[in-house]
């Protein structure tokens, strides 16, 4: 298994300016967006403080920054979105989340501040996306690093990074027989 990417890498093998995606698809993005919170919460359910500053894997982010980033990234999405929607074609800042990891609260402030913040910040994100119209996720911001980057691409990205960080918890605490809440 692969401890940096347990689901493999973000793929979007897709091009061009019109929508690519189905429906169907988009739904079941924002269905996986939906889910993120409660995944995350169970993952992290009845971890000790010990076990929140593991890392989940060598050299790797501990589980309580993993916690701390998703939230940033996440808070970060969501104005991107609304960017993206409210001006035509935005260049957005991006952030250094190495960085951002190592910042003293993302290493030591407790986990329920992010897990409510990712919950609360995931119900208004929700809502938002679901109020798009289908053409709307043609729209695009302008990433320095990413080039443009399609509202579109950007919900199946977030989708898949929140699966992608719960796979390091769930995985870590499956290799370290730390048992789940539910178990």
């Amino acid at each position: 298994m692969d401890l940096q990417y347990p689901i493999g890498k973000f793929a979007w093998n897709r091009s061009g300016e019109a929508l690519l995606s189905t429906e169907a698809e988009r739904q079941q993005w924002l269905a996986d967006i939906e889910a993120t919170p409660a995944r995350l919460r169970a993952a992290v359910a009845g971890l000790t403080e010990v076990q929140l500053d593991t890392p989940y894997r060598p050299g790797g982010w501990t589980v309580r920054q993993v916690v701390h980033h998703l939230a940033d990234s996440h808070m970060n999405a969501y104005v991107r979105f609304r960017l993206a929607l409210t001006e035509s074609e935005p260049t957005v800042k991006p952030y250094d989340e190495k960085l951002w990891a190592n910042l003293s609260d993302a290493r030591t402030a407790p986990a329920d501040i992010s897990l409510s913040l990712v919950e609360t910040l995931h119900q208004r994100w929700v809502r938002f996306l679901r109020s798009l119209k289908p053409e709307d996720f043609s729209r695009v911001f302008n990433h320095p690093e990413l080039g443009r980057v399609s509202l579109e691409k950007n919900l199946a990205m977030y989708a898949w990074h929140g699966k992608h960080h719960v796979a390091h918890i769930t995985s870590l605490r499956r290799r370290s027989g730390w048992q789940t809440a539910s178990a």
